[in-house]
C-alpha cells in the first residue's frame, strides 16, 4: 500500500519532461504490463505442468533413481544467471518460430526452466513427508496405489506444493523484467529506457510497477493457497 501510494503521488505531482512523458506513456505501460503478465502466466503454467508430475513420478519407488538427473536439470535453471539463461535460449530457439511474436516463446521457455526447482522440490518434499502409516492404512482399506496418491498423498502435500508454486510465480515476475533483452517486451523496457536516458523518475516508476505486480501476484497466490488447502490441514 505504501509503494502504491508513493507511485501514485509521483505520477500525480511530478512534472515530467517530454522524454519522461514518452517513456511513461500510458499505452506503452499498458502494453508492457500485458506482456509481463502474459509471460509470467504461461511460464508458471508450464512450470506447474512439468514440475508437479515430475515430482510425483520421482517419489514413486520404481522411479526414485531418476531423482538425481531430474533435480540436476532443475538446478541448472537456478545455477545459470537469468540473463545468461535468456541468451542461451535465444541462441537455441531464436525468434523465427516464435508463436506469439518477438521473443515471447523463448522467454516463456527460459522462465519455465528458471522456475522449475521450487515447485519440483516442494512437490517431492510434500509427498515424502506424508506419514507412511496413513498411506498403509489407506492401502489396508482397499485403496489402490493411484487412489492412495490422489486421496491421501496429494491432499496432505498440497499446502507445501502450493508454497512452491507461489515462490515460482514471484521468481518469474521478477525475471520477466529482463525479457526485453531478447525482444519479448515487459516492464523492463521502461526501466531500461530510464537508465539509458538518465531519467530517474522513469526508473522508479518501472521498478515500482514490477514490485507491485510481484506483490499483487504473491497476494493472489496466498489467497489461492488458503482456499485450495483441504479443510483441517
Amino acid at each position: 500500500m505504501i509503494l502504491a501510494a508513493t507511485l501514485a503521488a509521483v505520477w500525480v505531482y511530478s512534472e515530467f519532461d517530454p522524454t519522461t512523458e514518452r517513456i511513461l506513456a500510458t499505452d506503452s505501460l499498458l502494453r508492457q504490463a500485458r506482456q509481463h503478465i502474459w509471460i509470467t502466466f504461461w511460464s508458471t503454467i508450464a512450470v506447474v505442468g512439468i514440475a508437479i508430475p515430475a515430482g510425483i513420478l520421482i517419489t514413486r519407488p520404481r522411479f526414485k533413481r531418476l531423482g538425481t538427473p531430474v533435480l540436476t536439470v532443475a538446478n541448472s535453471g537456478q545455477a545459470i544467471p537469468a540473463y545468461g539463461l535468456l541468451v542461451l535460449f535465444l541462441a537455441w530457439l531464436g525468434q523465427g518460430a516464435d508463436l506469439w511474436g518477438g521473443g515471447t516463446t523463448t522467454a516463456v521457455a527460459a522462465l519455465t526452466l528458471y522456475g522449475l526447482l521450487p515447485v519440483l522440490r516442494n512437490t517431492m518434499v510434500g509427498i515424502e513427508q506424508v506419514d507412511r502409516s496413513v498411506i498403509e492404512a489407506g492401502r489396508g482399506m482397499g485403496m489402490s496405489k493411484r487412489q492412495a496418491l490422489l486421496k491421501i498423498e496429494l491432499p496432505l502435500a498440497v499446502s507445501v506444493i502450493l508454497a512452491g508454486v507461489r515462490t515460482a510465480l514471484v521468481i518469474n515476475v521478477g525475471t520477466a523484467a529482463l525479457v526485453f533483452l531478447i525482444g519479448a517486451g515487459g516492464l523492463g523496457e521502461t526501466i531500461n529506457s530510464g537508465l539509458k536516458l538518465q531519467r530517474n523518475t522513469a526508473i522508479f516508476v518501472g521498478a515500482s510497477l514490477v514490485a507491485l505486480l510481484a506483490l499483487l501476484i504473491d497476494w493472489i497466490a496466498a489467497l489461492a493457497e488458503r482456499y485450495l488447502r483441504p479443510k483441517g490441514i
